[in-house]
């Protein structure tokens, strides 16, 4: 039979058809799934909120003011997945002009938003070191005042400030600060400490020490010359970094980052106790991050994260920074953490199309 007019129009409407439902298809498959990163601008050192059922990012500015003038970035989502802009989070405290702020750490206690960051000078505080600040708000987006210092006399440099709260409602602070010697088999560098909060703005000043380097992987840099320490030089300088802590069963899981944030060696691991003060014990092999590292030709630099629930409450999610193609911004993504027989794994870094939280 001839091939008639009707019958090309009746397939070629047939195509259309299905082209239609394959692309409603798609676009149904599409608004189940993210992939990362998550916010494509310079967002690193991320921690996320989750209060009253919505999401607050918040990221190291370094130097930089956001465009109201104010420093720490701040995003807001309902699902974890797409965030909007909110300008900054933390008016700049007199005085503190040319000063370097690093990662913002935020809870909320008895009506009062606490954010915890550190603030010093030159690009890694060279010359006048780090020191952790606690500023207040009344509400979780702030503005938020600079309201105490946390000193911790014996170091330097001490950084990346994060709060926990165990299950008996007692708050204590880990962080890192640096060592210089090599005691004990350790290896000079930044490492992990923890104190008991007396208040939300007032440490106890009884640090215990949660975790130093061992191991070859958390080199940040060889033969460094160190000019807050008088000059010395390190043969090797080690680096623990983003401590973050969880509870789970009777154990106690410190997480951490490690290396140096530049390298393919960066990367997520973790540490465990029986008690909050520790001691903690390293259970790694010593060759690499287990919970979250590099994927050669595509991610590069996972690290410095912060853990929250999903919207439904089911899931664990790392809030992490990882490297654009170009090294020029450290981004924010998101992966969904296990804990399995092994202990915790990000099931990630992921670079492809994975289903929403």
């Amino acid at each position: 039979m001839p091939y008639s007019r009707r019958t090309f129009l009746q397939q070629a409407t047939a195509g259309l058809a299905s082209l239609a439902l394959l692309n409603q298809a798609a676009a149904r498959t599409a608004a189940r799934t993210y992939t990362n990163p998550v916010y494509a601008g310079q967002f690193p050192d991320p921690f996320v909120l989750k209060h009253q059922g919505r999401y607050y990012a918040f990221g190291t500015t370094g130097q930089g003011r956001t465009p109201d003038g104010r420093i720490f970035t701040l995003l807001t989502s309902d699902n974890l997945v797409d965030w909007k802009p909110a300008g900054g989070a933390l008016t700049p405290p007199a005085g503190a002009e040319g000063a370097d702020f690093w990662a913002p750490e935020v809870v909320y206690h008895k009506d009062t938003f606490y954010m915890y960051y550190s603030m010093g000078g030159g690009a890694i505080g060279a010359s006048v070191g780090h020191r952790l600040h606690v500023a207040t708000s009344k509400t979780p987006q702030g503005p938020y005042t600079q309201a105490a210092l946390l000193d911790v006399p014996a170091s330097k440099f001490t950084i990346d400030a994060h709060p926990f709260q165990d299950t008996d409602g007692q708050w204590y602070l880990f962080y890192a600060r640096d060592f210089i010697d090599s005691d004990n088999g350790y290896r000079p560098g930044t490492g992990l400490v923890v104190d008991r909060l007396l208040d939300m703005t007032r440490l106890a000043g009884e640090s215990r020490t949660v975790m130093r380097a061992r191991h070859d992987w958390t080199v940040f840099e060889k033969n460094r010359t160190m000019p807050l320490y008088g000059g010395q030089t390190f043969k090797e300088w080690h680096t623990l970094e983003g401590p973050f802590v969880r509870k789970r069963g009777n154990k106690y899981y410190c997480f951490y980052s490690g290396a140096n944030f530049l390298t393919p060696r960066y990367g997520v691991d973790y540490c465990v106790a029986d008690s909050v003060m520790g001691p903690y014990t390293d259970t790694g092999d010593g060759k690499g991050p287990r919970v979250l590292h590099a994927v050669e030709g595509h991610v590069r630099g996972p690290g410095h994260h912060s853990h929250v629930m999903s919207p439904n409450g089911k899931s664990e999610y790392l809030i992490y920074h990882a490297w654009n193609p170009e090294m020029t911004e450290r981004q924010l993504c998101i992966d969904k953490l296990a804990w399995t027989a092994q202990g915790p794994r990000c099931q990630g870094p992921t670079y492809t199309p994975q289903p929403l939280p």
